[in-house]
């Protein structure tokens, strides 16, 4: 499915994406290019609180598709949960201060458990946190993980996956957010995404690529188009799917980090044309 010529004013850059930046660096140099949005990392106002960081964002005349992250339901303990239900409760009430659209969830996976259990946990914890997020209004996004993730940071890991604990929940503010990265290679894909869309359960998409020679697979994401992953197909399938949200910059990469972030943000407007 071809998609449609990229809208700037429709991307958003995740602020982990330009790690070296403060919240307010990012926000004057996305809007000063004509980015209309910002992701924001709860690192990035952890030291200014939410309060300033709306202002900030709102003095530079962004949208904020999502806070990053919440989630990590599936440790050993009850009071360990309990204690990551607070803390996500916290992270919605910080949502609705900055006007993000979805608090993204980044659900855990415990050494130790079986990824059955931890599932179960998982859909325990955010039938949990459905009344916060109705008494917020912050919608709530699963994130599926790269299996190789699924030993200590997340025990979903296809969107199917995702998708069973959105129908089981039945919540109209629990839905997926894709990432290229994560969900790029599964063969059941486009079914996914069409299925989703029919439901109206895809809340986010993350775009990025996936290095050939990746040395490291935490920190060495690609830009779009350094790497193998058809992200300009991939968000031609969630647009034509009814998605009409933000399409967000999401890359943790030692490499890009250590350059000018001037520079990389210039790149990563060219590759959001080029290769988006």
């Amino acid at each position: 499915m071809e998609a449609k010529p990229i809208d700037l004013k429709r991307c958003a850059i995740h602020t982990r994406t330009n790690k070296p930046w403060s919240l307010a660096e990012c926000c004057a140099a996305y809007a000063k290019r004509g980015v209309g949005g910002v992701s924001v990392w709860d690192d990035a106002y952890e030291r200014i609180g939410s309060e300033e960081a709306k202002r900030i964002i709102d003095d530079h005349g962004l949208g904020v598709p999502a806070l990053v992250r919440g989630g990590f339901f599936t440790s050993l303990t009850e009071q360990e949960r309990d204690s990551s239900l607070d803390h996500n409760r916290k992270l919605l009430d910080d949502a609705a201060v900055i006007g993000a659209d979805m608090l993204v969830l980044v659900v855990g996976a415990t050494p130790g458990m079986s990824l059955v259990e931890a599932r179960k946990l998982v859909t325990d914890g955010i039938e949990k946190l459905l009344p916060h997020t109705e008494q917020t209004g912050v919608k709530l996004a699963i994130e599926p993980l790269h299996p190789m993730y699924a030993d200590n940071k997340s025990c979903i890991n296809r969107v199917a996956e995702a998708r069973a604990v959105c129908e089981r929940l039945d919540h109209d503010l629990l839905g997926v957010a894709l990432d290229v990265y994560h969900i790029w290679w599964d063969p059941d894909l486009k079914v996914e995404i069409e299925t989703l869309g029919i439901a109206g359960r895809t809340f986010g998409f993350h775009v990025c690529d996936w290095k050939l020679d990746t040395n490291h697979l935490l920190t060495d994401r690609g830009l779009m188009g350094d790497g193998v992953i058809d992200v300009r197909g991939i968000r031609g399938l969630v647009e034509a799917s009814g998605f009409s949200g933000w399409t967000e910059v999401e890359i943790f990469s030692e490499r890009y980090w250590a350059m000018d972030q001037n520079e990389y943000l210039d790149l990563i407007v060219e590759r959001l044309k080029s290769s988006t």
